[in-house]
């Protein structure tokens, strides 16, 4: 089963996705930022978006859960809300 999860901050869209034998993957914009495989452990990620100014920022995602994943997504540490596709 996939999951995936997408938002669009200051017009760059942030990908996760999550699939039992793909593992989980951060995108931004398309371009792969991370990537883990994790069966029992949360999944944590990490990546950097760069804004239009030329401004980096850190985003960070967390995965959890068993027969239902939930993800939540950071950037610069303010939680971000993240709308699930699959």
């Amino acid at each position: 089963m996939k999951s995936e999860w997408i938002a669009t901050y200051e017009g760059s869209e942030i990908k996760v996705t999550n699939g039992w034998f793909t593992g989980e993957k951060l995108f931004i914009n398309n371009e792969l930022q991370d990537e883990q495989l994790n069966f029992i452990t949360p999944s944590q990620m990490t990546g950097k978006l760069k804004t239009k100014n030329g401004a980096e920022l850190n985003i960070k995602t967390n995965l959890s859960g068993f027969f239902s994943v939930s993800c939540r997504l950071f950037v610069d540490n303010k939680k971000v809300e993240l709308q699930q596709t699959k």
